[in-house]
C-alpha cells in the first residue's frame, strides 16, 4: 500500500504480571491509507485497544510495553520518538477517540473551554480565536446550537452528544488518522447510526484515515475497506470487508459472524461461541482458538498456523480455512 499513512509491522506489546510476562499482541501487522478505513474486531481481551494505546504512546508503562515490531506514519518509525516530538505528533498527525466520553471528560469544566484548551497548547492559538474555533468544531461534527452547547458541561448533554465532543477535539488538531476505539460503545442504535455517518463525511471531506476498533462486526459492514479478525493478541483473518462478510475463512470469524441477530429471523436465543478469550498467560498450545473450534484437529492443538494469502487480499491463519469456507455455517445455526 504505497499512500499508507499509518502501518504496523510486526508489532509485539507484552505485558508483566507478578514477574511474569506475556505477549498481549502478537507479531500485528496491518495499514490504513489516506481517506481508507481499517476496522478491527473481536471479543474482550483480544489486544484491539492496546494497538491503538501503542500507536498513541499511552501504554500503561511498564505493566505493557513494546516487545518488537514498528509503527510508522509516512514510513517513518515512531517508537523511538522523544515525548516532545510524539507530543506533536499526537496533535497533528494521530488522534483518538477513547471508549467512554464521561471517563475522558473532565466534569468540572464546559465542553468549549475543553476544546479551546487543546487548541490553545498545541495549535498555538489565542483565547478568542480558540473559543470560536471550538464552537466551530462543535458544529462541523453536527451538534445543534453548538454555541450553547459550548458553554454547557459534560454531564448537561445526551451520550451521543458526549461522543460527538470527543471526536470534534480529536478533529482539533486536524490529524491524518483518527483511532475510534469502539466509538459506538453504550449508544442507541440510531445514535450508532449518525456517529458511524459522522466519521464516513469525515473522511471524505478531510481525507482522514479512520481505524474503527469494535467488537460488532456489523458495525464495519459497508464502513471499512478491509477487516482485520483478532484473537488472543493475533490477527486471525484479514481481508476487504465484502469479501470477508461472502467467504469467511477463520472458525472465529464465521463464529461472530453466527452470533448477530438477523431481521425477520425468529430465535429465543442466538447462536454462541463457547468458552472465552485465553487468559494470556494460559495460552494453549498450537492455535489459541482450536479449544472453543469446531474445526478443529490434532494438528490444530499442537502447531501455530501463519497467516496465508488465499488470494485477493484475503489472509488466514487456519488449517482447516478450506473446509470452513465450504461448509460456511457454524455448527448448530
Amino acid at each position: 500500500m504505497a499512500n499508507a499513512v499509518l502501518e504496523l509491522e510486526s508489532l509485539s506489546l507484552r505485558l508483566r504480571r507478578e514477574g511474569r510476562t506475556a505477549r498481549v499482541v502478537d507479531s500485528v501487522s496491518w495499514r490504513v491509507a489516506r481517506s481508507g478505513s481499517l476496522g478491527i474486531v473481536g471479543e474482550s481481551g483480544c489486544g484491539k485497544s492496546l494497538q491503538a494505546l501503542a500507536v498513541m504512546r499511552l501504554l500503561p508503562r511498564p505493566a505493557v510495553d513494546f516487545d518488537g515490531g514498528q509503527i510508522r506514519v509516512d514510513g517513518t518509525d515512531i517508537i523511538g520518538l522523544d515525548a516532545e516530538s510524539m507530543r506533536r505528533l499526537r496533535a497533528r498527525r494521530v488522534a483518538m477517540i477513547f471508549q467512554e466520553p464521561m471517563t475522558s471528560l473532565n466534569p468540572v469544566f464546559s465542553v468549549g473551554e475543553q476544546i479551546a484548551e487543546l487548541l490553545r497548547e498545541r495549535m498555538d492559538m489565542g483565547r478568542q480565536q480558540a473559543a470560536r474555533r471550538s464552537v466551530e468544531l462543535l458544529d462541523e461534527v453536527g451538534i445543534d446550537d453548538p454555541a450553547r452547547r459550548a458553554r454547557q458541561i459534560p454531564q448537561e448533554l445526551s451520550g451521543g452528544m458526549r461522543q460527538r465532543v470527543m471526536i470534534a477535539i480529536a478533529l482539533a488538531g486536524e490529524p491524518d488518522v483518527l483511532l475510534a476505539d469502539e466509538p459506538t460503545t453504550a449508544l442507541a442504535v440510531t445514535v450508532q447510526a449518525r456517529i458511524l455517518d459522522l466519521l464516513d463525511s469525515l473522511r471524505a471531506n478531510r481525507g482522514l484515515a479512520v481505524v474503527l476498533i469494535t467488537h460488532d462486526l456489523a458495525l464495519v459492514a459497508g464502513r471499512s475497506d478491509e477487516v482485520a479478525v483478532m484473537y488472543a493478541g493475533r490477527i486471525v483473518e484479514r481481508a476487504p470487508t465484502a469479501r470477508l462478510f461472502d467467504r469467511p475463512s477463520h472458525p472465529y470469524t464465521l463464529g461472530l459472524l453466527a452470533c448477530r441477530p438477523r431481521i425477520g429471523e425468529q430465535r429465543r436465543t442466538l447462536p454462541t461461541i463457547g468458552g472465552q478469550v485465553c487468559d494470556a498467560f494460559e495460552r494453549p498450545s498450537g492455535c489459541a482458538f482450536h479449544p472453543r473450534c469446531p474445526f478443529a484437529t490434532e494438528r490444530c492443538s499442537q502447531e501455530t498456523p501463519a497467516l496465508a494469502d488465499e488470494g485477493e487480499g484475503h489472509m488466514v491463519a487456519c488449517f482447516e480455512s478450506a473446509r470452513v469456507r465450504e461448509t460456511g455455517v457454524w455448527p448448530g445455526v
